[in-house]
């Protein structure tokens, strides 16, 4: 993982099983919405094997680019990795999103974290060490979960009135 100063420069690379604990450094992150044909967004719930928020419903997919990735190739790579799944018309929505938060049992997610949206291409074949359910969803749905925070993750409850506040995503 990369590790990042307080501007979102690169000052080193950590391994993700040494990165998230009660204090997580500051790292370099990603999620993405994934959008249908229809104009629906794939919603995940994340696999109990899951180190950070196990079982909680978010967005369609996180993840964290490996040193000396570009983050727009680490969106394509977890999208197969994780769902299984061919995407395109990736595009960096909140291109400066940062989030804090504590899970339950004291981990700490700490992110420099853009925020992607991209279009499903083809079918969904989610791995079950990263996806344990699923569920395609209007957006005015979306937007109603992140009312309820307790809902959803963290991160996804912060992200979806920026998108909507960005008119990025029509809905």
């Amino acid at each position: 993982m990369v590790l990042v100063d307080d501007r979102g420069a690169a000052i080193g690379s950590a391994t993700k099983a040494t990165v998230h604990h009660e204090t997580t450094p500051l790292h370099l992150g990603f999620s993405c919405y994934v959008f249908d044909a229809d104009g629906r967004i794939l919603l995940t719930r994340r696999a109990l094997g899951k180190q950070t928020w196990p079982g909680v419903w978010t967005n369609s997919f996180c993840g964290h680019p490996a040193p000396g990735e570009p983050i727009d190739d680490a969106v394509y790579r977890r999208a197969r990795q994780e769902l299984g799944l061919a995407i395109d018309r990736v595009v960096c929505a909140l291109p400066d999103y940062r989030y804090r938060a504590v899970a339950a049992d004291g981990t700490v997610e700490n992110e420099v974290c853009p925020v992607f949206c991209a279009t499903a291409v083809g079918p969904l074949e989610p791995s079950p060490n990263e996806v344990m359910d699923y569920t395609w969803v209007s957006w005015s749905e979306l937007r109603s979960a992140a009312d309820l925070p307790w809902t959803i993750s963290p991160w996804a409850a912060e992200q979806i009135p920026l998108l909507d506040a960005s008119g990025f995503v029509a809905g």
